[in-house]
């Protein structure tokens, strides 16, 4: 594994400062747009922006690497990023920065597609998934140490703003001095939203609501703590808390879903995060215990995403699964879009204490068709689930540009045979190096 890591360390290095400014670049905007005095649902609008763009980035942006490739790709929509927040420095108004957070996300579903497809070409079948373990720890790690960053300068000034765009123009320079050849790749194919849905209803409808607690989360997080009262330091470690506590239960979450019905699991995550809601709710905001609630409620709340994933591709068959991801990142689009418009407005009659109503009411919806759908259909026996790869999470759509052994490697994972795809490649190099 540590031979795919060095061999795409300038791409990892480059994503890493990428989410370090992505991090800061969202608390930044919810924060300052609330010390201006924007309505909180006009804030919600102008944060969905940004899962507007992904959606949109996620549908054209493989056709933007077929046609010019991945290392052009990466540097134009980075450098578009850069760019967007700057202008969010210059023109403090509602709609400027709607639109700059919609080519925002748009830049980020390119750079996400990018990162992951060139990951799953340059990594061994017997090494993918730790692979993109580790591309998902740096995603995460970046994220959570951007919102620290919040704290090296007045948000009410544009110092924070260059200091985003210096942060990710710094990423591209590693990507752009690799010597190593950007890969091949085919686009795959498309599976219909009504045919997913009908493969698997929860995994549709439990990815929707997952993008509408996140959605709430990353979009109105800084803006339910600022009106809650908290300091710009204590801002930061609440936003921090909810990517740590996510980081930290991905893993044991993941691997317990493997062994046990994945349903009962998500059902289990959804409960747990429902009373931790209205923990939240209840404990004096700002002090220990509740920043300790706030990391655990992360912890059922981040790792559902990769768990919806899996349990898409526990119902599909292997060649539809690289198909299938687009229509999966668009649903998460749509909640993910819904989420911060429909809270912003309640928060903006009812007050901040809607935040977690919001993330608690997607929960319940979540564990209620759980239930039902075990009533209704037969679990999948252990033993055939799809292992849970790192299936990314919200915001980091994944690639829906498939290198060329994808869906071999899919159904090695299922069948057993990744040992039997490794020998057969190993020969086939050995030929190919006698031909030549």
């Amino acid at each position: 594994m540590w031979n795919d890591v060095r061999a795409t360390w300038a791409l990892l290095v480059g994503i890493g400062f990428m989410m370090l400014g992505n991090g800061l670049q969202g608390t930044l905007l919810g924060l300052r747009a609330t010390m201006d005095g924007f309505e909180t649902y006009i804030t919600g609008i102008m944060m969905s922006g940004y899962f507007v763009g992904i959606c949109i980035g996620s549908m054209f942006s493989p056709r933007l690497v077929a046609r010019v490739g991945h290392i052009r790709v990466f540097a134009a929509l980075a450098s578009s990023a850069s760019i967007a927040i700057l202008i969010h420095g210059l023109y403090v108004n509602a709609a400027t920065w709607t639109v700059m957070r919609l080519l925002t996300g748009f830049s980020y579903a390119g750079l996400y597609v990018v990162t992951e497809s060139w990951l799953n070409d340059r990594a061994g079948n017997e090494n993918r998934g730790k692979l993109l373990s580790v591309y998902m720890v740096i995603v995460t790690l970046g994220l959570g140490c951007g919102q620290f960053m919040l704290n090296l300068a007045d948000p009410r000034k544009a110092d924070l703003f260059i200091l985003v765009s210096m942060v990710v123009s710094f990423g591209l320079i590693p990507m752009l001095l690799t010597a190593r050849p950007a890969p091949a790749f085919e686009m795959s194919g498309k599976m219909s939203l009504r045919e997913l849905f009908k493969a698997s209803p929860l995994a549709v409808i439990s990815n929707a609501l997952t993008g509408v607690a996140h959605g709430t989360i990353f979009g109105l997080g800084a803006v339910y703590a600022r009106q809650t009262g908290f300091s710009v330091e204590a801002v930061s470690v609440f936003m921090a808390c909810f990517l740590f506590g996510g980081l930290l239960f991905q893993w044991p979450l993941g691997q317990l879903s493997d062994r046990k019905d994945r349903r009962v699991v998500m059902a289990g995550m959804a409960g747990a995060g429902m009373v931790l809601t209205a923990l939240a709710v209840l404990v004096p905001p700002g002090n220990a215990l509740f920043f300790a609630v706030i990391a655990l409620l992360g912890g059922m709340a981040m790792p559902m995403y990769s768990l919806c994933i899996a349990y898409a591709n526990d119902r599909l068959e292997p060649e539809q699964i690289v198909a299938a991801s687009g229509s999966l990142v668009m649903v998460a689009g749509i909640g993910l879009s819904a989420g911060p418009i429909l809270v912003s407005f309640l928060m903006s009659v009812f007050g901040p204490g809607v935040f977690f109503s919001g993330i608690g009411g997607a929960f319940a919806l979540i564990f209620l068709f759980a239930v039902y759908r075990m009533g209704q259909r037969a679990g999948v026996d252990v033993e055939d689930q799809v292992p849970t790869l790192a299936a990314g999470q919200i915001g980091t759509p994944v690639a829906e540009i498939s290198a060329p052994d994808a869906l071999d490697y899919v159904e090695a994972v299922i069948s057993g045979e990744v040992e039997r795809l490794d020998e057969q490649a190993e020969a086939e190099g050995d030929e190919v190096e006698k031909r030549l």
